[in-house]
């Protein structure tokens, strides 16, 4: 495996983050414009009804980008120059099953083989703590510890 492939796949993380971040902001600041665009009818309710509307879709994409930033405090905590010997948020694995970096739940990484994962997905969840060349179970198959940066 290549040795610079940590610092890209963690970069690829926080990209994914940003990108989730920004598509959150930009939602929250549609639905509170439409908020704010709401003009009061001869209807009534109708107003209340589609400001609350607005006002629940901006509280939706407010939790949206708190979880995000969670993700983003996690993936800040993992430094990628660190070496790992053992399955651990952090190390890039690989297995039987295909190459998982522990780090946060972000999936298939563009431009590589390799699944970002959080520790707390089943599969690192089986794997944790294992060493190269150890197994675990998981999902009814064994999976063989092959590498670990």
């Amino acid at each position: 495996m290549e040795t610079n492939l940590k610092p890209a796949l963690h970069a690829a993380c926080q990209a994914f983050i940003e990108q989730r971040i920004a598509a959150a902001r930009t939602a929250m600041q549609a639905a509170q414009e439409s908020s704010s665009s709401e003009t009061k009818s001869s209807a009534g309710d109708k107003y209340e009804t589609g400001r609350e509307m607005a006002n629940a879709e901006r509280d939706r994409n407010a939790a949206h980008m708190q979880q995000a930033q969670q993700l983003q405090a996690e993936l800040g905590r993992i430094n990628p120059e660190a070496a790992c010997d053992t399955v651990r948020p952090g190390a890039l694995v690989g297995t039987s099953l295909g190459r998982f970096y522990i780090s946060i739940s972000a999936g298939k990484l563009d431009g590589a083989d390799v699944f970002a994962v959080s520790p707390a997905a089943p599969v690192a969840v089986a794997l944790k703590g294992l060493r190269v060349g150890e197994a675990a179970v998981f999902n009814g198959k064994t999976v063989q510890i092959e590498t670990i940066e």
